[in-house]
């Protein structure tokens, strides 16, 4: 995995964009400390346009794997409303 600067980026992003668009991942750095990384979206990957803006504006993640319904089949968690009660006071109070 390769890691550029941020200027070396600027700079030369076409060429970048290129390698991570062949497969590549880029990491970038701020002054030698990294904070993104670049990679290429994974195949017959769909990105519609508000997810793009929203990727591009550093607010969202494209998924890295596949969902899964797994998740959607848990059950839901019991609280006690007595709990529930609790919590609520409590952040009333903080108020």
């Amino acid at each position: 995995m390769q890691t550029v600067n941020i200027a070396e980026l600027k700079n030369n992003l076409s060429a970048y964009l290129e390698q991570v668009k062949n497969g590549e991942e880029l990491i970038v750095k701020d002054r030698n400390r990294p904070i993104a990384r670049l990679m290429p979206l994974a195949s017959g990957e769909d990105v519609d346009a508000e997810e793009a803006s929203l990727v591009a504006a550093g607010l969202m993640r494209l998924p890295t794997k596949e969902k899964s319904d797994d998740f959607l089949s848990l059950p839901a968690p019991h609280v006690a409303l007595s709990d529930i009660q609790a919590v609520i006071r409590a952040e009333r109070d903080e108020d």
